[in-house]
């Protein structure tokens, strides 16, 4: 796995072209070790990456957490809102949850969009 996540903003047919681009790529041999997370439009993309969860993320990232309520604690933050962001990063792909932690896969989360 790539130690970085691209997010993007676009459409079904964004996501078939980086298919088909990665596919191709994989056929003539090449290493297709990518991630990417599209997003519909900017305000869906800001709607998940708050600052409290790209916060959460980065705190994530850099300590060993062990439970979701450790989580809170640590953030100084509602138990059940931290719970709600660690469902939805789960859910993207952004976080990952096992039966002793919670990790962040990512070093490097690359959002770019086109004005």
């Amino acid at each position: 796995m790539s130690d970085t996540i691209r997010v993007h903003i676009g459409t079904d047919e964004d996501m078939g072209r980086r298919f088909i681009d990665a596919w191709k790529r994989a056929e003539r041999g090449e290493d297709v070790n990518e991630t990417n997370l599209t997003f519909r439009n900017l305000e869906a993309l800001l709607a998940a990456l708050t600052p409290k969860r790209l916060h959460l993320l980065r705190y994530v990232r850099h300590h060993q957490v062990a439970t979701i309520k450790a989580l809170a604690a640590d953030l100084h933050r509602d138990y059940k809102n931290v719970h709600r962001d660690v469902e939805e990063l789960t859910k993207l792909g952004l976080l990952a949850r096992t039966a002793e932690r919670v990790v962040a896969p990512y070093a490097e989360v690359d959002a770019r969009f086109v004005l």
